[in-house]
This record gives structure tokens, sequence and C-alpha cells, in this order.
């Protein structure tokens, strides 16, 4: 019996997960701000899949917060074999519009929290020789658009990193880099589902499909759809200016 655990479980890419592992019998341990949401998630997937789920409210912009997470991955008594580091808000407004505090709290939540997860994680995973972490990034690491493509930059290039370090070890790391998904992502940002056209967005639970398929095939990097694939191949050849034209593009 498997257990995975998933930051930023109650919604979007992150319940696709939840659903997904569940289904092939995973127990979970759901991490997510809303205690009531986590609770009424918890009891679907309870009821739906037999499963036994476990809820953590924590804020991951909050250090103490993500100090409870950090310890529940360390637990070597209640071992977790599949970390998902899913949680994340993007910013509607460019970088100068924005209170330096907001800016702290989402590199806190993209970039931090990632990397202090990954650190409990990594070392029961390393310890026991075997685990595997899915860090949820996006195209949009690959196209220089301020403050949210740069943190995604960071958890791409940490996870190719780790990816390498951690395989002969036992532990699999993988970058997942969609695009436009589906989700409350931009309705949270107040950007409209019509900011990109309706070919561009993807489907959250496909989307995890494939995730998991490239996971069990030991990707580094997981881009979904032929698009996306296409978007990231390029992206090294289009002119800064051609791509700063792109607004919003690769934000999940």
């Amino acid at each position: 019996m498997s257990t995975a655990l998933i930051t930023g479980g109650t919604a979007g890419i992150g319940l696709s997960f939840a659903q997904r592992l569940a289904d092939r019998g995973d127990d979970l341990v759901l991490v997510a701000r809303d205690q009531e949401r986590l609770e009424a998630t918890a009891d679907h997937l309870r009821t739906a899949y037999s499963v036994t789920v476990e809820v953590l409210a924590a804020d991951l912009s909050v250090r103490e917060d993500v100090k409870r997470v950090e310890a529940r991955l360390a637990d070597a008594e209640r071992p977790i074999d599949l970390l998902v580091n899913n949680a994340g808000f993007g910013l509607k407004k460019p970088f100068l519009a924005n209170d330096v505090d907001t800016e702290q709290n989402m590199l806190d939540v993209l970039v931090v929290a990632v990397m202090r997860l990954s650190h409990a994680a990594l070392g029961p995973m390393v310890a026991r020789g075997n685990g595997a972490i899915i860090n949820v990034s996006s195209v949009a690491g690959y196209l220089p658009r301020g403050t949210y493509s740069a943190a995604k930059a960071y958890v791409t290039s940490f996870s190719r990193w780790a990816h390498t370090e951690y395989a002969d070890k036992g532990v699999r790391v993988m970058a997942l880099c969609p695009g436009f998904v589906k989700t409350e992502f931009h309705e949270r940002m107040k950007v409209s589902r019509t900011s990109a056209p309706d070919f561009m967005w993807l489907d959250s639970d496909r989307l995890v499909d494939d995730a998991l398929a490239d996971l069990d095939a030991n990707k580094a990097v997981s881009v979904p759809s032929a698009l996306y694939k296409t978007i990231v191949a390029g992206s090294r050849f289009v002119p800064f200016g051609a791509v700063h034209k792109l607004q919003g593009l690769g934000r999940r």
C-alpha cells in the first residue's frame, strides 16, 4: 500500500491527482489552507475509493505551517511514497504593481515550500531506497515573463537536477510543466477563460494521467500535449520581445 501527500489537493490539478491516485488504491495525505474544504474532499474520497485520507490544514506561505508538513513527510513510521508539490497561485498585476510582501508570499509558496518539502521527503526516501516526487511547474518557466515564470524556472531546474542526483538512490523526481488548464487557477487570479483560445486549455484529469505515465517512464520533465511540447521546444529560438507579448502564456 502506497501513500501520497498532495499539496493543494482540494481543487484543480491537485484534486485530479488525489482522485487518480485514490482510484489505483493509494492512501492520501491532503494539504490545503481550507479545513472545511479539506474535510469535505477527504470524506468524498474515502467514500468513493475506500482509501485512507488524512488532512493537514496548512498555509504554505507561513513557515510554521510548512514545518508541520515537513514533519509529516519526515515521519519514518508513516512513510510517504509520493510527494506532489502542487500548491500555487499567480499574480495578475505586473511586478511593481504588487507590494513586495505579495510577491514574497508567492515566492514562498512556489519556491521555498517546494524546496523545503522536497528536502523533507528526500531524506526518508533515499534511506528506504524508493519514492517519488512530482513538482508541478509550468511552461511559463521556459518564458521569461516576471516572477511567476522565474519561480517556475527554479522548480523545473531543481527537479531536473534532483532527478539525476537521486536516480541511483531509487528516488524519481519529475517536473510537470502544464500550460493553461481548466481549473480554478485563473479564476482566482480574476483572469478570464477567454485569455487564451479554447484549443490551448487542457483537461486536468488527462494531464494527471499523462504525468503519472511519464513518472512511470522515469522522465525528468513532463510536458503535456503536442502543442505545449512545441512551445517549449521553440522557446529557445523565439526573440525575447515576441515572448513578452504572449501575455499569461503557460500559467496553469
